[in-house]
């Protein structure tokens, strides 16, 4: 199991997020291939990128349930105060203030799912509800090295 144990996992608000990256779409086992592709375009481009608040973190959403095909896939992006100008190629999101299971987890991108289940175990032992149907955040500190990736997994909860 790769979530660190040292840090348990933590229940914690998280305000409105504007991102602005790219919409990853592809097939499901695709993704661990085509994020990291994504991810470094964007590293590439951040100059072209207004009002950023921290370069030097990324931000991944999804929705589990998707709805409408507006809302399937998976965004890389990084935080902006405001949006202003968005590059061409790119697209922004605005993901509402939302309570989170939170984990870190520190290992190869293929074990993220192992790390979910583990944050998922732990939220519903502690009563909460999953909220497949609203927006989950992933924020990378590290990821250069889809097998060395660090990262915070918020999974959305009631």
């Amino acid at each position: 199991m790769k979530v660190k144990k040292s840090i348990e996992p933590v229940v914690k608000n998280m305000e409105v997020l504007n991102l602005t990256g790219y919409r990853v779409l592809c097939a499901a086992e695709e993704y661990a291939v085509e994020i990291p592709k994504a991810s470094k375009l964007l590293e590439s481009r951040l100059s072209e990128i207004n009002n950023v608040k921290n370069r030097d973190i990324q931000f991944g959403a999804f929705i589990v349930d998707t709805k409408s095909e507006e809302e399937d896939g998976y965004w890389v992006a990084v935080e902006v105060e405001e949006f202003e100008e968005t590059p061409e190629g790119m697209v922004t999101l605005t993901v509402p203030a939302q309570r989170y299971a939170a984990a870190k987890y520190d290992g190869a991108n293929t074990g993220i799912f192992n790390a979910y289940e583990e944050l998922h175990s732990w939220a519903a032992e502690q009563g909460y509800i999953r909220r497949k149907d609203k927006w989950h955040i992933e924020i990378f500190k590290s990821w250069d090295d889809p097998n060395n990736l660090v990262v915070e997994l918020l999974d959305t909860v009631e």
